[in-house]
């Protein structure tokens, strides 16, 4: 029932962000960019130009990072109904992915900190709880692993997602800990398996909830892919006229909206964080 009400009342959410200046994060943003997602990895034509590197003109102004990591990851994965599929952090979760055809017939296993509200065991997903610094999955075990705007939030303050966790007291240094998750992600990974990685690029800032990187916190995860196999990284950029891949210079100077707080807002329209590093890795 839930859902029947949500897909009536849809349009009108839209009609309304519309119309009160298509405003990040309100009333009818959730619609607007849940759409673009679905008509994206929908979109053969489009998914082609994300493996070549290009993207449409004005695609996703206002819209936050998730407009464009979607499309990316769903040109890089496998097409193989046997394959096995860790989606850690959650973000596979929604009725658009985990019916996608490219997942449907997967083996997917989710494997986050808390349990959600929606779960989709009907399709014989299974879920695992726990930090992904030490998870308790057998080692190379996944043909695929994705990992999406999730390891920047590792040791970070998760209470304002709503966990039964304390209040991280506000602490300005890098942390390190995220090295400890790729170091599970590669364990886990199948040898020839492939591992999807995205997080917030640009320069180092901790909002609390997150911490962006920059070059120095991302030449560590490259250490680490170089010790175990190949990588590809590429980077995703926001600005007034949407999203476009650019360089990691291109982007070393980019700054995120949070939105909770006003902090780093602009007058470009960022939804959230401007510059996203998309790296794909093959295990040896």
């Amino acid at each position: 029932m839930k859902k029947e009400i949500k897909k009536l009342i849809s349009p009108i959410r839209k009609i309304v962000y519309n119309a009160t200046g298509k405003k990040p994060w309100g009333y009818g943003y959730g619609d607007v960019r849940w759409e673009l997602i679905e008509n994206s990895i929908n979109d053969s034509a489009l998914i082609k130009s994300f493996s070549n590197k290009h993207i449409p003109e004005g695609f996703g102004v206002g819209l936050d990072e998730r407009v464009v990591e979607y499309p990316w990851l769903f040109s890089l994965l496998n097409n193989n109904e046997k394959s096995t599929l860790l989606d850690a952090g959650s973000t596979f979760n929604f009725s658009q992915i985990v019916n996608h055809p490219n997942v449907k017939n997967k083996e997917v296993t989710i494997y986050t900190y808390y349990p959600e509200s929606e779960n989709f065991i009907n399709n014989r997903i299974s879920y695992q709880f726990g930090d992904l610094r030490n998870m308790p999955l057998a080692s190379s075990w996944f043909n695929e692993v994705v990992c999406q705007s999730t390891i920047e939030h590792v040791d970070m303050d998760n209470s304002i997602y709503g966990y039964e966790l304390e209040k991280v007291k506000d602490i300005k240094e890098k942390s390190y800990e995220y090295l400890k998750v790729i170091d599970e992600l590669i364990r886990v990974l199948k040898p020839k398996g492939k591992l999807l990685l995205t997080f917030p690029y640009g320069k180092f800032e901790n909002y609390g909830f997150f911490q962006q990187f920059d070059a120095e916190m991302v030449g560590k995860i490259f250490e680490k892919f170089n010790a175990n196999g190949t990588f590809n990284d590429n980077y995703l950029l926001y600005s007034k006229n949407g999203w476009q891949f650019k360089t990691a210079n291109d982007c070393k100077d980019s700054i995120s909206y949070n939105p909770h707080t006003g902090q780093g807002k602009g007058t470009d329209g960022a939804a959230h964080c401007r510059c996203v590093c998309c790296i794909e890795f093959i295990k040896n």
